[in-house]
């Protein structure tokens, strides 16, 4: 499997088979932060699960609600706030070398279609 960096308009998301410990990457333009396998994964799952949970509370918000929606792993805290169609998106690494990203609401759509398309394993 070949060395994947996938970006658009705020984001990127890699994966790097042949790398030794930090095979994962997220990021803007502006920062990027390497991530492990486990946590590359915790990161996608979360973030999916996220988008989801707003989803299908949609129908129950009105129009203009904003929404704050938080889930976490051991490895991975992450928080979606704005409107089930659009919202932003930022994480925390809760252990190692630790770090943090945010993505506006205009780059999480991209971001999130990516990162279903990855092809990690």
């Amino acid at each position: 499997m070949a060395r994947q960096l996938k970006s658009g308009q705020g984001w990127q998301i890699g994966w790097d088979p042949e790398a030794p410990l930090y095979r994962g990457l997220v990021g803007t333009e502006a920062w990027a932060l390497e991530l492990t396998e486990e946590e590359l994964d915790d990161f996608c799952r979360l973030a999916t699960q996220l988008a989801d949970t707003l989803a299908q509370i949609a129908s129950e918000l009105m129009d203009e609600e904003r929404i704050t929606c938080e889930v976490e792993s051991d490895r991975i805290w992450m928080e979606a706030e704005g409107f089930p169609h659009s919202f932003s998106l930022r994480f925390i690494l809760l252990q190692g070398r630790r770090g943090e990203g945010y993505w506006d609401a205009e780059a999480v759509t991209g971001l999130i279609q990516a990162m279903q398309s990855l092809q990690v394993f």
